[in-house]
């Protein structure tokens, strides 16, 4: 079982967190390498634009799923607060938000935002190296004609890049009606919840940038991208905490 810690500044260390109910028996691979943050944000957006899209092929017959008092009828995303994350690695980076997308329509309310981590005056301070940065994403979906909570089971094998079937999925229990982690072997791991027809999703991202003044970046691939492992606790306090303030 993934345990949350009482107090955010527990976060952080490794084995912050257990993990209970492997759900392909797998076990957890070493990170590795992985491509730019903005190829993984693309991938994505485009992954859960098409499972949006699958939930309107429902039949308009179906009863009409219970939202536990959850509503989204502004952007959520200014207050995302990353309190549990940022403790653990860094505060959000407000100068490199990227623009939130909202949707309001009787059928589906959705809200999508990625954050950055890190502070422009860390990364100033590694000038003339690799350094890691972090970004994390936020998906809210509200169902509000169709029950999602089959398509929600059949996604478990489904990362921002399409089919995984080394990913590793890993059952988080007391967490609304479902939810689940799902960790890629490229270093991003994602955390999502159902709670009757609310969908969350808050994934992080690990990747490694050069930083230099002449712009030049050295050949070869650079440092490993760091275990997300240890932020695993961390990313269900922030979800708890968000699920809470959408709910009225």
């Amino acid at each position: 079982m993934i345990s949350e810690p009482e107090m955010v500044d527990e976060f952080g260390a490794a084995g912050a967190g257990e993990v209970m109910g492997d759900l392909d028996g797998r076990p957890a691979k070493g990170p590795r390498q992985r491509r730019p943050w903005w190829w993984a944000l693309g991938g994505a957006a485009l992954a859960s634009a098409g499972w949006a899209g699958a939930l309107y092929l429902h039949p308009a017959d179906d009863p009409a799923p219970d939202l536990h008092g959850y509503r989204l009828a502004t952007d959520p995303c200014p207050g995302v607060r990353l309190k549990a994350i940022g403790a653990a690695i860094a505060p959000q980076d407000e100068n490199s938000k990227l623009e939130p997308e909202l949707l309001n329509d009787p059928v589906l309310d959705r809200a999508e935002c990625f954050l950055a981590l890190r502070s422009p005056a860390a990364k100033e301070s590694v000038t003339g190296g690799w350094y890691t940065d972090y970004s994390v994403g936020v998906t809210v979906a509200l169902h509000k004609k169709s029950d999602p909570a089959a398509e929600f089971e059949a996604m478990r094998g489904v990362t921002d890049s399409g089919i995984d079937a080394d990913a590793k999925v890993e059952k988080v229990p007391n967490l609304g009606d479902s939810a689940y982690l799902l960790t890629q072997d490229e270093g991003t791991t994602e955390l999502r919840v159902r709670e009757g027809g609310a969908v969350f999703s808050l994934s992080l991202t690990s990747y490694t940038q050069f930083n230099s003044d002449d712009g030049e970046v050295p050949s070869g691939d650079g440092p490993e991208t760091s275990d997300l492992t240890p932020y695993q606790s961390a990313m269900i306090s922030d979800m708890r905490d968000l699920m809470k303030g959408l709910k009225h």
